[in-house]
């Protein structure tokens, strides 16, 4: 039988840095999440899957039209 951890490659161990590592990436995740951070790439997949003929907005005309159109419906807001 062999010691713990000598035949397991360092990454898969993990430890205490690992843990952090993982840790910090969740929150990058859960917070790009919250925030809106994936919805451009979602639409520009959405439009490419179900309107092909539609043009593609850049992605500061994506925001710049849900922000105009959050103003005017100000009901699907929180605040």
């Amino acid at each position: 039988m062999t010691e713990p951890g000598i035949d397991t490659p360092r990454a898969a161990r993990g430890g205490p840095g690992r843990a952090v590592l993982r840790g910090a990436r969740a929150m990058v995740w859960y917070m790009n999440s919250i925030l809106g951070g994936e919805d451009y790439a979602r639409y520009v997949e959405h439009l490419r899957r179900n309107h092909p003929d539609r043009p593609l907005p850049s992605e500061r005309e994506y925001w710049r039209d849900r922000h105009d159109a959050a103003a005017r419906n100000p009901g699907t807001r929180c605040c």
